[in-house]
């Protein structure tokens, strides 16, 4: 392609985008990062710098970010074995020392740095300074204790978009103040899709590893582009949609239930998914709507 047919093509790329441009121009989009896709830092920062761009274009981006394999490697190093009751692992002081350590330091300032980098205004909002998140302790499905690990019963929606108002990308670790002040451990779906559900967000975006939900796991042509909440709950029921893509799905679907208008699904290993998703007619991921 020679220069000229090439900057035609950028240019219709962006008489495509236009019209999302404008619909979605002041709404809120709730991204929540996690997998292991954040450990290969080229792919983290170029998902960094499309967020940065739905900023200047007019979306209000509001970050959740998980770590668990940042996680993991820390508690390896330090020589604590995971503990899992029914499935779900055990927090304990030590380990909730160490979970605090990675997410509201490494990875959080990690995160706002790369923003910064690709010009965005940011703050990073943790449970070791300003904290948006409330939460209740949880036990296992058979009563048993889970240690310092929480689901979040409180978002501060105000702070929230009082940043975004001011033109400030909020990053949010899942970590939240219990009811007598102490720190709690949350899933970072969940507290994404608290978030959302608080914000009454136009999108809740879950970019990790996959590239969204397939007809069938082992070929890559399945990829269902749009989907229904009564499909998506046929998928479920049907055992198409299985293994750790089970708990995503069920959280966004508590989403649309709770209020936000289309929740997406995109892997943060191809180059602009995100951006591609939203603003383009067929986007590069899963979507599901009410």
């Amino acid at each position: 392609m020679d220069q000229e047919q090439e900057a035609i093509a950028k240019a219709a790329v962006l008489i495509e985008a236009l019209p999302y441009i404008r619909r979605f121009r002041g709404t809120v989009a709730v991204v929540k990062l996690g997998g292991s896709f954040m450990d290969a830092e080229e792919d983290l920062a170029a998902v960094c710098a499309d967020i940065a761009f739905m900023r200047a274009v007019g979306i209000h981006p509001v970050i959740v970010h998980g770590g668990g394999k940042a996680i993991s490697r820390e508690m390896e190093k330090a020589g604590l074995a995971p503990r899992k009751i029914d499935g779900l692992r055990y927090t304990g002081p030590e380990e909730l020392r160490i979970v605090e350590d990675v997410l509201a330091t490494d990875v959080n300032r990690h995160i706002v740095a790369l923003l910064e980098d690709a010009g965005a205004r940011t703050e990073g909002l943790t449970s070791k300074g300003r904290c948006p998140l409330k939460a209740e302790p949880i036990q296992s499905a058979s009563g048993h204790d889970l240690g310092l690990v929480g689901k979040v019963t409180d978002v501060d929606a105000l702070l929230l978009r009082g940043l975004c108002d001011l033109g400030t990308i909020p990053v949010c670790a899942p970590l939240a103040i219990g009811p007598g002040g102490e720190k709690l451990n949350c899933n970072a779906d969940e507290a994404a899709g608290a978030v959302a559900r608080a914000l009454a967000a136009e999108k809740l975006v879950n970019v990790s590893d996959t590239h969204g939900i397939r007809e069938r796991a082992d070929d890559e042509t399945s990829l269902l582009s749009h989907l229904s909440e009564a499909d998506a709950e046929r998928l479920l029921s049907q055992g198409i949609i299985t293994g750790g893509m089970i708990p995503k799905v069920r959280t966004l679907l508590e989403a649309l239930k709770g209020g936000v208008r289309k929740c997406h699904i995109v892997s943060g290993r191809v180059p602009h998914s995100l951006l591609l998703e939203i603003y383009t007619d067929r986007g590069v991921g899963t979507e599901i709507v009410p």
